[in-house]
């Protein structure tokens, strides 16, 4: 790509380098090495989310560097920053998990600071975790400077007599362990062998889901996010992405001109498609938040209804992100959804094209059966359904891909918090048939919405992955599986009907339809709806209590501000 002059008269950051007035501000930059040239190019800021809380992010800072190389070649000068990220996996099944939707409004709002106090004019922001990537994508769009995002590639997979396993494999072998189903030298060896290398869990859980979403809202480059971790080719995506930011710079190309309404579509029709975490449905709103378009979970599951599932992904199904990356990468998988009229071929790109133009000269591969043509599916819906019903009037989200049974109803067993859930779990203090209730762990409630894969990755490796529901106003990880529906709203702490329910109310649940009811009047739900009075929390201060007096509803996003719909000037026209 040929490299531009591009002038600065336009962009933020000749606040802190252009006249005679900045002569103090540029006094840092030359202590830090750069020439009066460098000065007076464009900055970049890269962001990155490296650290050494897991193998998601490890590999982060290698490819940062990879980044500003190219943001140099093409006359720019890159700026490095890091900022958090919270490792789900470390923090599931105990109090750390509060900490995890927190740090996805936490990423976003310190790569906001650190851009807007700086002047930086474009964002080359690279992230592996569950929540750093959704976090680094709000953050481009409420910024609105020109934006490429890098997803820091999947883990390897591990193997574990003579199969392919993922870190999902082990969670649900604590529950195989529990019931005598596992020996203590073979859980030993499962989990050293289960993570082979850096990078984000394999299957098509909230990473890699959120990743498979990044090509297809636009902000990524094709290909670059279904490449593992450990291969030498994410280096050349990471220059690529730092040499093109330039283009989008010189082409004044933005985010919000690329996620509109139909990006937003088009990224709810491929987790779907692949079978993602039910975590997209929170997500997707929170990122359209920052745009100031309307997109909430029922607008994520309307289009989950008339999608179909087309990959055979972990834990649904039998493959890993790696899998699809040599099978075709993500390009293959929207080229069939695009061909059989699937997706909106006209939105635009970081590439500077639209989807169809990126997708124009990708080939079908028939050696393959990791994703199957979109006109002959799997199943002729998505893999992600949205439910409604009395018992979830702001409604629910349940993972479908790979279960047979799509109804269940039975009596609820009530917990008022996940410890409760996993500790009937852990001492099979529970029966076939019933519908287990967690609540009191929605945003505010929580606070945090924690996930519930130590839960629920027990109660299947119990073998009671079928024959048992479970509910929850928290969330679930994208790698559980079973009857298992999260978001429930409204939250218990708001005095919503899922904090209203005990034990032996019948609570039916479709899939199908998309309902999720309990067998209760109006009237009778009103009666105990008086009765209801606020749970006190121990949270009372910090990080976790701040987020909690200001969240908003998980059908929105579980957001914590007005968004783009209020905004007069964005930072990028400031």
């Amino acid at each position: 790509m040929e490299a531009r002059v591009i002038n600065k008269q336009k962009l933020p950051s000749r606040h802190v380098t252009e006249g005679p007035q900045r002569a103090p501000h540029r006094s840092y930059y030359y202590a830090m090495g750069l020439s009066s040239e460098q000065i007076h190019q464009p900055f970049v800021g890269v962001a990155s989310c490296w650290n050494e809380a897991a193998p998601c992010n490890i590999s982060l800072m290698r490819q940062a560097q990879a980044v500003k190389k190219g943001v140099a070649a093409a006359n720019g000068t890159p700026r490095e920053f890091c900022t958090i990220t919270v490792t789900d996996g470390i923090a599931m099944g105990h109090q750390g998990m509060k900490a995890s939707l927190v740090s996805r409004e936490v990423i976003a709002d310190s790569v906001e600071l650190t851009m807007r106090g700086h002047g930086y004019d474009a964002l080359v922001g690279l992230a592996g975790c569950d929540k750093s990537l959704p976090g680094m994508m709000m953050v481009m769009c409420r910024l609105n400077v020109p934006s490429i995002f890098i997803y820091g590639g999947s883990i390897l997979p591990g193997t574990f007599k003579g199969k392919d396993v993922t870190v999902v494999d082990v969670f649900e072998a604590v529950g195989l362990h529990s019931v005598g189903k596992m020996s203590d030298s073979d859980l030993e060896t499962l989990e050293q062998v289960a993570c082979p290398s850096a990078g984000s869990c394999g299957g098509q859980f909230t990473a890699n889901t959120m990743a498979t979403v990044s090509e297809a809202i636009g902000l990524a480059l094709p290909y670059s996010a279904g490449a593992p971790a450990p291969y030498e080719i994410r280096d050349r995506f990471c220059t690529a992405a730092g040499e093109m930011v330039m283009e989008l710079v010189a082409r004044n190309i933005r985010p919000r001109d690329i996620v509109t309404r139909k990006a937003l579509e088009n990224a709810a029709t491929v987790v779907a498609a692949s079978g993602g975490s039910t975590n997209a449905a929170l997500h997707l709103p929170a990122i359209a938040h920052e745009c100031g378009i309307t997109f909430d979970l029922f607008d994520v599951a309307e289009i989950f209804k008339k999608t179909p599932y087309i990959a055979d992904m972990k834990p649904g199904g039998r493959y890993v992100a790696k899998d699809m990356f040599e099978a075709g990468g993500i390009p293959m998988l929207m080229k069939t959804l695009l061909d059989n009229g699937f997706l909106h071929g006209d939105c635009l790109t970081v590439t500077g094209r639209s989807i169809a133009d990126n997708l124009e000269n990708v080939q079908w591969n028939t050696e393959q059966d990791v994703v199957h043509p979109a006109d002959k599916p799997m199943t002729p819906t998505g893999g992600v359904v949205g439910l409604r019903g009395n018992l979830a009037p702001e409604g629910a989200i349940v993972k479908v891909a790979g279960m047979k049974n799509l109804k269940f109803s039975g009596p609820a067993r009530c917990f008022d918090s996940e410890e409760e859930c996993f500790a009937a779990v852990t001492e099979r203090n529970y029966n076939e048939g019933e519908v287990l209730v967690i609540r009191y762990e929605g945003p505010i409630g929580g606070p945090g919405m924690r996930e519930m894969l130590s839960t629920t990755a027990a109660l299947y490796g119990q073998g009671a992955g079928d024959s048992v529901a479970l509910i929850t106003d928290g969330r679930f990880s994208g790698g559980t599986r079973g009857f298992c529906i999260g978001h429930v709203g409204p939250e218990a702490a708001l005095g919503g009907p899922i904090g209203l329910i005990r034990d032996g109310d019948i609570i039916d649940i479709d899939a199908v339809e998309g309902t999720l009811s309990v067998r209760l009047t109006d009237d009778e739900l009103h009666e105990r709806g008086q009765l209801w009075k606020p749970r006190e929390t121990d949270t009372r201060s910090g990080a976790i209590w701040k987020y909690a007096q200001g969240v908003g509803p998980a059908r929105y996003g579980a957001v914590t501000h007005p968004g783009g719909a209020v905004e007069v000037v964005s930072y990028a026209d400031a």
